[in-house]
């Protein structure tokens, strides 16, 4: 367009000066003056609006050269066309073009139909396949004459060879991926998401490096372009690789098209925000509005199955939705694997969130088909139940089952999964003495070798483990059932909430100037961390707890008994994060850890987040606990 505009302006002042030459002072000497013609004798503003016309038609010439540049004629269809597509596999496609031949932008597209049924069909040994004469006469055709191959065909043969497994730093390939690189600025926007995709997938070399880099600058410059959800899904399943600025336009731009994605797409655009991590609220809240609109044959039981996992993957918690998915997946329950159903629970189990019918089918779905669930299967099934603390209807049947199936596969487990088994059992109360033997057997335990908090963790359960088998009377032969075996665990140092904090200081002022009458933070034998602790005599007065028995500390306490008609108190505090989803209800560890102090001689008293947040001032919260405390000593009593 600048070319023109100069031209046009050279183009005024020639006819300026001809005008000059013909009558004014620069004629040649001798050389009588032209008579003047018609077009000198218009007037100015006529003579400017020839011009004008002049760049106009200059200019609509250019656009319409640049136009059939960007619209070349579409080559007609052939019969080879329809041929290759109807192929049933690689060699049919291979027959068909060594026979009939064709032009290299044909031959593009037939190598990504060859790369496409070698992929769908599992076509054993890409490598056999492209050491056959005909692919790589097909990859010399396209590599000679690269220049008469369409922009989409291109792409898509890069593509099909990553599909293939073609060698890096090939000639052909090096051809191909020179002449995208000099083609950069001519492809589509969607073409340059394709390329951008198969550019992150190589695992190196410096041509895939450039084009790479060239690529996603062009995708940047021009992301105004992007009007398709499908391109959105493509980049943002890639966005480890791109400008956090691209990918921050990206959603706004899936956010500004949600409204027009189909249930594919949401799925889509869901499981990329969450393999990329990236959890961007409104987006998310935009999608779960829009999810919950589709009608019921769009949302299928695996669309369903990966929106929980994305949601549980982000830690995004959407009630109305999750509602919908449990009640579009109850009827299609019967149609679902063991694994979907072990998936789809765990999901549920790491958002806490608990629909009573669903986990009831997932119950019944065991019951029907239990000889199709391994050991693992089983096992994440059990640790889903527990986490929320979930009991089936028929609970009579379905244990009976799990404990016929773990009998034989116990030994089948790795040492974590197995831990993890033992203990959702203790959760659910279905701990049997045989299995506890296994995992406090000190011969496993030096299995659990991994460092780190994970190593904390699983220290931690075996104590609750080992609770479990002491204070419910489980202790099997020749097992290590004793908490106190196994104290030596290092504690998780996992500082106090702001909720912790306050309880803390309102027990210190509940028992006043007395000098140890109450703990905080106590660490027992049992793998249960109690917030508070105070021991009351028979008239609901704190005494000083220095001194006293304490069996549930690692030292065992001082050696006086307490007095006689005394109680020892545990206050628990409930944060957001003990409780399931929308729920009162204690998840299932945090029911185990009351159930395991009360057992070991505790009054528990539980202090939820709920009403301790309605409490503005500190003697609000210390009559809260006397009075929680004076209740729980009544129900004592009352037994």
């Amino acid at each position: 367009m600048a070319g023109v505009r100069l031209f046009g302006r050279w183009a005024g002042l020639l006819g300026t000066r001809s005008s000059l030459t013909a009558s004014g002072p620069l004629c040649l000497a001798g050389r009588p003056p032209r008579a003047p013609s018609a077009a000198l004798l218009e007037p100015p503003w006529a003579q400017a609006l020839h011009v004008r016309l002049q760049q106009r038609a200059l200019c609509e010439g250019r656009r319409l050269l640049r136009r059939e540049d960007e619209n070349p004629a579409v080559p007609k269809r052939t019969e080879l066309d329809d041929l290759v597509e109807k192929a049933g596999g690689p060699e049919e496609v291979l027959r068909l073009w060594a026979e009939r031949g064709a032009t290299a932008n044909q031959t593009a597209i037939y190598i990504f139909h060859l790369a496409r049924l070698a992929s769908e069909k599992g076509a054993p040994g890409h490598a056999d396949l492209l050491r056959d004469r005909r692919l790589q006469d097909m990859f010399d055709r396209v590599s000679s004459q690269v220049c008469t191959v369409w922009n989409g065909s291109l792409v898509s043969v890069l593509r099909a060879a990553a599909l293939l497994g073609v060698t890096p730093g090939s000639a052909a390939l090096d051809s191909l991926q020179t002449e995208a690189l000099w083609r950069i600025r001519r492809f589509s926007y969607r073409q340059l998401a394709y390329l951008a995709d198969w550019a992150c997938g190589r695992d190196g070399g410096t041509r895939p490096r450039e084009l790479l880099a060239a690529t996603l600058k062009q995708l940047e410059l021009r992301w105004t372009e992007l009007a398709d959800v499908r391109t959105v899904g493509l980049l943002l399943s890639r966005a480890a690789h791109l400008p956090p600025s691209l990918v921050d336009k990206l959603e706004d731009k899936a956010l500004e098209l949600v409204e027009t994605f189909h249930a594919e797409d949401i799925r889509r655009v869901a499981v990329s925000l969450a393999a990329q991590g990236r959890r961007s609220v409104p987006l998310l809240r935009a999608l779960s509005y829009h999810a919950q609109q589709k009608p019921s044959q769009e949302l299928k039981a695996p669309l369903l199955l990966d929106l929980v996992f994305a949601y549980a993957k982000m830690k995004f918690h959407q009630t109305q939705l999750f509602q919908r998915i449990a009640t579009e997946l109850l009827p299609q329950l019967a149609q679902l694997s063991s694994g979907d159903v072990t998936r789809c629970a765990r999901s549920f189990a790491y958002l806490k969130w608990l629909h009573q019918p669903l986990f009831e089918g997932f119950a019944e779905h065991y019951l029907q088909q239990s000889e199709k669930y391994s050991a693992v299967q089983l096992g994440n099934l059990l640790l889903s139940f527990a986490r929320l603390d979930f009991q089936p209807s028929k609970r009579e049947h379905f244990y009976s089952k799990v404990h016929d199936a773990l009998r034989g596969s116990l030994s089948q487990l790795e040492p974590y999964l197995l831990t993890d088994v033992v203990w959702s059992l203790c959760v659910l109360q279905q701990a049997k003495p045989e299995y506890l033997k296994v995992v406090l057997d000190p011969a496993f335990q030096q299995r659990l070798t991994d460092g780190g908090n994970r190593k904390v963790s699983y220290a931690l359960k075996l104590l609750q483990v080992a609770a479990t088998a002491h204070l419910e009377n489980l202790c099997p032969q020749g097992a290590a059932a004793d908490p106190l075996l196994l104290s030596s665990a290092p504690a998780l140092e996992i500082p106090p909430t702001p909720m912790q904090r306050s309880l803390h200081a309102a027990l210190h002022d509940l028992v006043g100037g007395l000098e140890g009458g109450c703990r905080t933070a106590v660490t027992t034998v049992y793998g249960w961390t109690v917030d508070g602790e105070l021991v009351i005599d028979s008239d609901s007065k704190p005494i000083r707890l220095l001194g006293l028995k304490a069996p549930h500390l690692p030292g065992g306490g001082g050696p006086e008994p307490p007095p006689q008609g005394a109680r020892r108190i545990a206050f628990l505090a409930g944060d957001f994060l003990h409780y399931g989803s929308r729920s009162k209800e204690p998840l299932g560890r945090f029911a185990m850890q009351r159930r395991h102090l009360q057992l070991a001689g505790f009054l528990t008293v539980e202090v939820p987040y709920y009403e301790w947040a309605e409490l503005k001032s500190d003697w609000q919260r210390v009559a809260y606990l006397k009075a929680k405390m004076g209740k729980a000593v009544a129900e004592d009593m009352a037994k």
